[in-house]
């Protein structure tokens, strides 16, 4: 089994806050992530998947197939935008790095033709990130109307 990964990149624009809490519990909880006026990060993405090299050629996928994926049903999306309110798949969404690691890996799962998704890590910052590994996990959505 060997693992590959592919990297890109993303900058976007988020606001963490839960319409069911008070203002005062948003503020406690999201800190200056709550900014009602929305801030930013540069956003590392790195996508890994696992398999057996094809014996014709010692390719598990060629890496310009996954950057296209990867781009086609991410970065396309996300890059240069507002993640509450810009990108279709996060509609409702709390858009923390935790729950951009699953919505993330849901848009990939079904889209790797030769090998397995097997890890979703994004960096938040230089020093932040989150690892997932597919496993189930519920998202509340919610109605930001």
């Amino acid at each position: 089994m060997v693992f590959i990964t592919r990297r890109a990149s993303f900058s976007a624009a988020h606001r963490l806050f839960n319409p069911e809490f008070t203002d005062e519990q948003n503020e406690r909880i999201f800190d200056k992530c709550n900014n009602p006026n929305w801030h930013g990060h540069n956003y590392i993405l790195e996508v890994t998947i696992c398999g057996h090299p094809n014996p014709a050629t010692g390719y598990l996928t060629d890496l310009k197939d996954l950057k296209k994926i990867i781009n086609e049903n991410i970065i396309e999306k996300v890059d240069h935008k507002n993640l509450n309110t810009e990108v279709d798949f996060l509609r409702g969404i709390i858009p923390t790095v935790e729950n951009l690691a699953i919505m993330f890996w849901r848009q990939l799962e079904d889209k790797i033709p030769n090998g397995k998704l097997f890890k979703i890590k994004i960096y938040e910052t230089e020093n932040n990130f989150v690892e997932y590994f597919g496993e189930p996990v519920e998202i509340k959505i919610f109605d930001y109307q």
